[in-house]
């Protein structure tokens, strides 16, 4: 991935997704570069739309909106049950960004036996190349109020692992 912060490029930390027939499926995804990390849930119109949504609401700090997603591709790269996929997505800027950090395509992508994986990985692929744009330098560390610190004084003292996300328990709302 790009570097995009001194802490390293915005990095899957976990997600979980629940779905199936007559029901909004939901996600849970936990972002993270360096010692700052971002967390969000959301419904969507599918696992895949669930978790953009998540990672888009996670990261609205950082980016000012939500990605535009131009592009989704998955291509089958064999046969039968092992076969591997490739995602490929291509995301512009936020609606209503301005100037320079309102202009470009950028493309992210990911091969491996799991579409929905592959799929949020090559999202966030995409949303690195914008962020490693000269022009979007620091929106990491200008969003760092919306973020909290991993072990840091910001916030408390949580581990990744702690954090509880058992999607089961949305539910039960």
């Amino acid at each position: 991935m790009i570097d995009t912060t001194e802490g390293g490029a915005i990095q899957l930390a976990r997600w979980t997704c629940s779905t199936g027939s007559n029901v909004q499926s939901r996600a849970v995804v936990v972002v993270q570069a360096g010692e700052r990390v971002w967390e969000a849930s959301a419904e969507g119109n599918g696992a895949v739309d669930a978790l953009y949504e998540a990672v888009d609401r996670a990261l609205a700090g950082v980016l000012s909106g939500h990605p535009r997603l131009l592009a989704y591709r998955v291509t089958s790269l064999g046969e039968g049950p092992d076969a591997e996929g490739r995602v490929e997505v291509e995301v512009a800027p936020p609606a209503g960004v301005e100037g320079p950090r309102g202009e470009g395509r950028y493309r992210g992508s990911c091969q491996g036996p799991n579409t929905i994986a592959c799929s949020v990985e090559a999202y966030l692929e995409a949303i690195n190349a914008l962020l490693a744009e000269e022009h979007w330098a620091g929106a990491t560390d200008a969003a760092r109020d919306v973020g909290r610190r991993v072990g840091g004084a910001a916030a408390p003292a949580v581990e990744i692992e702690d954090i509880d996300h058992e999607p089961s328990r949305w539910f039960e709302r």
